[in-house]
Order: C-alpha cells, then structure tokens, then sequence
C-alpha cells in the first residue's frame, strides 16, 4: 500500500508539471509566425512514425495526428501543395494512397528536428550528463506510451 501512496504522490507533482510544459509549449506554436510550417512539420513527423510503423496511409497519419480524416486530409493537402508530401497510389490496393515525404520535406523534417534538439540541449544546459540522458530516455518513453 506504501508503494501505491508514493506512486499517488509523485504523479500528484508530475501530472501538472506534464501539463504545464504543454501549455508552455503549444503557446509558443501558437505566437510563432510560421503557422503554415508547423503544420506542415507535424504532417511530417506524422508520416515519418507511421512509415516506421509500417505503412504511410491517410488513416495512419490521422491516428497519429489525433484527427479524423477529414481534417488530416486537409493538412496533408497543405503539405503536397507546398512541395513537402507525396502520395502514390498502393500497387496492391488501388482505393489505397500510400504517403511519402518529399525531398523537400525531409529537408523541413531535418531542420525542425534540429531546432528541436537545439531547444532540448538549452532546457537541459548546466544539468549533469547522466541527467540530459536519463530525463531524454523518460521523454522518449513516455512519448512510446
């Protein structure tokens, strides 16, 4: 029973924490005068995690946008029409578009990964090694989840 009061406890500090980098975070995609990037950015990322799940579809990119197609279908439309998304119909399933990110967007992809990196490596900077790797493992695990 110990073990499930501290449990409690530490999630009683660590859920608003959680939710307080959120809120921290998604008002500065909010402000930022890239708009259109940002979307495009999380298309991207969405195609990527789908692809190294398997298959880039439009429904697979919506689950990992959290949207219903409908609304995945325009961003990934936003995408293609900026030159960053490419869709090719499935060899095996012709009612099938199979996504792929373009040169352009693997370029956009790299660079938004880069910053994200950057700002991690800033958050983090003065905390010991053994830390940045420890607190990174948590993030990576949490975002499996």
């Amino acid at each position: 029973m110990r073990t499930d009061t501290a449990r409690r406890s530490a999630a009683a500090e660590g859920g608003p924490a959680l939710f307080q980098l959120v809120r921290f975070w998604s008002r500065r995609w909010a402000v930022a005068d890239v708009d259109d990037q940002v979307g495009h950015i999380l298309v991207l990322e969405a195609i990527d995690a789908a692809a190294r799940r398997g298959s880039a579809l439009i429904t697979d990119v919506a689950v990992e946008l959290g949207l219903d197609r409908s609304n995945a279908s325009r961003m990934l439309a936003a995408a293609e029409s900026a030159g960053l998304v490419s869709k090719v119909v499935s060899a095996e399933d012709a009612r099938r578009t199979m996504l792929g990110i373009t040169p352009d967007g693997a370029r956009l992809l790299a660079a938004a990964r880069e910053w994200q990196a950057e700002t991690f490596e800033r958050l983090v900077d003065g905390w010991p090694t053994a830390d940045v790797r420890r607190f990174a493992a948590y993030l990576m695990r949490l975002a499996a989840a």
